[in-house]
């Protein structure tokens, strides 16, 4: 019998494993939804496109799988590229696939008709047009071999309408093995890894630095049995504050102390200020491992004579590969101790900060209290989003498992990475933990949760502002130049209520346990909105270990 391209699609991704996709319906996907209920592959149906990117993006950092999103064409795909940005900031391997116009009417003024595979190729590692119904299947292999090669990332994928209607026999279509799915590792070489294990032991103080490809909980637990193994730390940046970022503490003091950084896979970017001084000693030197040669080699031109060592390898192998090289040496125990001390350092105001009796609600005690919730479930994911809540989240609470908007630092996504986590981890809470500004983008998604029976506690800090603008106004510009922040301070429990889902509002911090608890028990998806004082995100320093100034 023949089959539709369609057909062979489904096929493709039910041999490599996949069992949900997320996806808006439209037009130029119909066949592939028809074709999904044969190949038992589930619909994660969402209000979004964006949504369903950012699903996808989470379902990779939280599984280790490639994630894989599925978009209509045109406006369709449009509305997902730009979630695709997130992904490959975060080094998160997912595949978009998206309609197209049909092959036969390019050029002639198809519906929808647009370049798309122009439109994702520069947020994505790779972006094409389908071309033929008999190679669909190797085209899928390809797209999820090359997110995950190398440095893992997004890739997309165009399917023409007539391509995915287009029949083939049988004999004309094989469909790839399960080896074509998996990308070939580059591993770190044993004289490399010999002569890095050597230039650390000889270093007083040295670092190990990985990249947000690490920042899942399978990478955190590779780079804690390489810190073992070595006595050397491993920290792991994934966020756009950086050598700044909140959730390492006073990272940045011994940043500066460090004589040897080790980057696995991770570049001197912005985030480390492109390890120039005061960042870093003027004295420090560098080894680069990247499983890109173009980023070795911009890597290697940054940091210019600092650089003692430059290698290819793919980052998890290079762990895997240092980790498995190195005996236990206890050289570095009290350089070790400071890092750690540095790096879980919070000010101890923190401890003691109340907020007003009637409110606003103080960022510090939401933190403390969610950390309650969380401390009482092992599993527990929590999201933080970007923004100046979201720093405030990062640095006063800690799960097993958690996830951030990465070095984008785009807004938005946390409420669809929640969704993703509570699927990937059905037995798992899930807390998630946004501004108001960043709940508006996919307030929508609490009837997606509310269908798919995916509960979860979304924590709204509701400032009524833009607040992370608003704090560049004040800065830069005054007070009396401060304007087009403002937001109203609305009632976002009622909307999620509304919408099937339970709501909860907080204006004093003595009211805010019991609503956390209502929120987790209720078994549906639920936000707890809080008004917050407007603050600026933490800087945590052990120099100057003080609380932000309210800033209303």
């Amino acid at each position: 019998m023949a089959l539709r391209g369609a057909d062979v699609l489904a096929g493709a991704l039910a041999g490599a494993g996949v069992k949900h996709l997320f996806s808006l319906s439209g037009n130029h996907i119909m066949p592939v939804y028809d074709a999904l209920l044969d190949a038992r592959i589930g619909i994660i149906h969402v209000r979004h496109e964006g949504a369903a990117v950012h699903m996808a993006d989470a379902w990779a950092r939280l599984t280790g799988e490639v994630g894989v999103a599925l978009l209509t064409g045109g406006p369709g795909h449009a509305n997902g590229v730009g979630a695709l940005y997130t992904a490959l900031a975060s080094e998160s391997p997912l595949v978009m696939l998206s309609g197209h116009a049909p092959l036969n009417e390019l050029g002639r003024g198809s519906f929808q008709e647009m370049r798309q595979a122009d439109l994702a190729a520069p947020v994505a590692k790779a972006s094409w047009t389908v071309q033929s119904a008999a190679t669909l299947g190797d085209d899928i292999a390809r797209a999820m071999r090359f997110a995950r090669a190398g440095r893992p990332g997004p890739v997309h994928v165009s399917l023409p309408f007539d391509v995915l209607e287009a029949k083939v026999g049988p004999q004309a279509v094989a469909l790839p093995a399960a080896a074509a799915f998996r990308a070939v590792s580059t591993p770190l070489g044993e004289e490399a890894a010999d002569a890095l294990l050597a230039a650390m032991a000889r270093a007083k103080r040295p670092l190990m630095l990985t990249g947000p490809a690490m920042s899942g909980p399978h990478g955190r637990a590779m780079c804690a049995k390489l810190a073992e193994a070595t006595g050397v730390p491993v920290l792991c940046l994934e966020s756009p504050r950086g050598v700044n970022d909140p959730a390492l503490g006073a990272l940045a003091e011994v940043l500066a102390q460090a004589d040897y950084v080790v980057l696995l896979g991770k570049q001197p970017d912005f985030t480390l200020r492109f390890g120039q001084s005061p960042a870093f000693d003027a004295q420090c030197r560098f080894a680069v491992v990247d499983p890109d040669a173009h980023a070795l080699e911009r890597a290697v031109r940054v940091l210019g004579p600092a650089v003692a060592m430059a290698v290819i390898a793919d980052t998890a192998a290079a762990v895997q590969g240092l980790a498995a090289c190195a005996p236990r040496r206890a050289g570095c125990a009290a350089w070790a101790a400071e890092v750690e001390s540095a790096v879980t350092f919070r000010p101890p105001a923190w401890a003691a900060l109340t907020s007003s009796e009637q409110g606003p609600v103080h960022p510090v005690e939401v933190g403390r209290a969610v950390q309650r919730l969380v401390d009482r479930h092992r599993n527990t994911v929590v999201v933080a989003d970007g923004g100046e809540f979201g720093q405030w989240a990062q640095a006063c609470v800690n799960a097993p498992a958690r996830m951030i908007n990465g070095p984008a630092g785009s807004i938005g996504a946390g409420i669809p990475f929640a969704l993703a986590a509570r699927l990937a981890r059905p037995d798992a809470p899930v807390v998630a933990m946004v501004g108001d500004g960043t709940f508006g983008f996919h307030m929508a998604e609490f009837d997606t949760a509310v269908r798919a029976g995916l509960p979860f506690v979304a924590v709204v800090g509701n400032d009524a502002c833009w607040n992370a603008e608003y704090q560049i106004q004040l800065r830069c510009y005054g007070r009396e130049r401060a304007h087009g922040c403002e937001l109203l301070p609305a009632r976002y429990d009622q909307a999620v209520t509304a919408l099937g889902g339970h709501g909860e509002f907080v204006t004093r911090v003595a009211d805010l346990p019991a609503a956390l608890e209502r929120a987790a028990a209720s078994g549906k998806p639920a936000c707890v909105n809080v008004l917050i004082e407007r603050l600026a995100a933490p800087a945590v320093s052990r120099k100057a270990a003080r609380p932000a100034a309210v800033s209303h």
